[in-house]
């Protein structure tokens, strides 16, 4: 289940420190690049109730990755009505709507 609070939802509070408001679909790419920033996202641990992710989940990610990401050249897709007004805090709206995408019904059609 995704989000800081667990509930299925890009929501946030003052606990959410990370702001993690930002629905990605993540791709490979930015799996390997969250990976390399030392944001592994791909394992699962299991006592965190954390499964690891794979290419066409999506998962709210922190504002500040995902930015640091599109610099980089490897952002993933931004699913816009889910994702909380907050990460505006962070990231431009111009940004996310160049990123912006529905919900593929294929997910390997975000493996590239």
């Amino acid at each position: 289940m995704t989000g800081f609070y667990r509930d299925g939802c890009c929501s946030t509070g003052p606990q959410d420190i990370g702001s993690h408001t930002v629905c990605a679909v993540v791709t490979a790419e930015f799996l390997a690049h969250q990976r390399d920033i030392g944001n592994d996202l791909s394992t699962p641990i299991p006592q965190y109730h954390f499964p690891g992710l794979v290419p066409g989940d999506r998962w709210c990610v922190t504002a500040r990755n995902w930015l640091r990401a599109h610099y980089d050249g490897a952002a993933a897709p931004v699913v816009l009505a889910s994702t909380h007004e907050r990460a505006l805090d962070i990231i431009t709206i111009e940004i996310l709507r160049q990123h912006a995408v529905d919900v593929p019904s294929d997910p390997r059609d975000l493996e590239a």
